[in-house]
């Protein structure tokens, strides 16, 4: 036996590696599934991981419009951006919020951070809603340091504001913090509105030129909420009471035609 174990072995190395060739490319070709497996696992992964961080900043979000309804002592109604306005010149967007939610005219529109804007337009599912960045919106505010009422308007070709016919001596400082006076009655007071970006004079203008810069996702949240002031609901109600003296009227107005057909028929 131990003569003819160096013939075994020259006997057997062809099967020998035979086994090792196909064990070789069966390790390959498993490989090389794992391979796009692994692949295909890490694509579906990197996409759950986009969702998941979309997720994440829409939660963030939706908690600071929940802490914006704590702040509020108004009803808070929340509604979703579902497209901006095809007006290049105008800064307006469309919510997915009407008549059949309770929205109505004039009402201020938030996200977490502070105003984005007040609804204009309402239908009976969604509403248009002018950002406080449009030309033709203006918001009464006062500067939080110290309470130096104003009005901002909207520059309308880009993100800021602007506080015009203000004169140059005026007590403004780059970075204060403006917010809603509330003395139009439409806008809470208090809200967020922008912080003052720049403050330049001009020796041929008895006005400052002041800019700032709204404080809320004017371009980057998608969920907001629209709140209802004292003046919103105080027209709701007035709105409601016309509407049901309308119903009683038809009503009596239906119930005389039918008396008057009674006795027309009995005459």
């Amino acid at each position: 036996m131990a003569a003819i174990q160096p013939l075994q072995a020259v006997a057997n190395s062809p099967f020998r590696l035979y086994d090792n060739i196909s064990k070789y490319f069966v390790s390959q070709q498993s490989l090389r599934q794992e391979l796009d497996t692994l692949k295909k696992q890490t694509l579906v992964y990197g996409v759950q991981l986009q969702a998941f961080a979309s997720l994440k900043s829409e939660n963030e979000d939706l908690r600071n419009l929940l802490d914006a309804t704590k702040a509020s002592v108004h009803s808070a109604n929340l509604a979703e951006i579902v497209y901006t306005g095809r007006d290049p010149f105008t800064q307006k967007v469309i919510v997915d919020r009407g008549t059949t939610k309770n929205v109505l005219l004039g009402q201020v529109v938030v996200d977490g951070a502070g105003v984005l804007g007040q609804v204009t337009r309402v239908f009976s599912y969604t509403s248009e809603v002018t950002l406080i960045t449009d030309k033709e919106l203006a918001i009464p505010i006062q500067i939080e340091r110290n309470s130096l009422r104003a009005i901002a308007f909207g520059h309308g070709r880009d993100n800021k504001l602007n506080l015009p016919y203000l004169p140059v001596n005026v007590d403004i400082q780059k970075g204060d913090k403006l917010v809603t006076s509330g003395i139009d009655g439409v806008y809470p007071t208090g809200l967020a509105v922008a912080v003052v970006d720049s403050v330049k004079t001009n020796a041929n203008s008895p006005f400052a030129q002041i800019i700032a810069k709204p404080v809320a996702g004017i371009q980057n949240h998608r969920q907001v909420l629209i709140l209802s002031s004292e003046l919103n609901e105080l027209v709701a109600k007035e709105i409601h009471q016309v509407l049901e003296a309308d119903v009683n009227n038809q009503s009596n107005e239906a119930k005389k035609n039918s008396s008057l057909r009674k006795r027309h028929g009995t005459l």
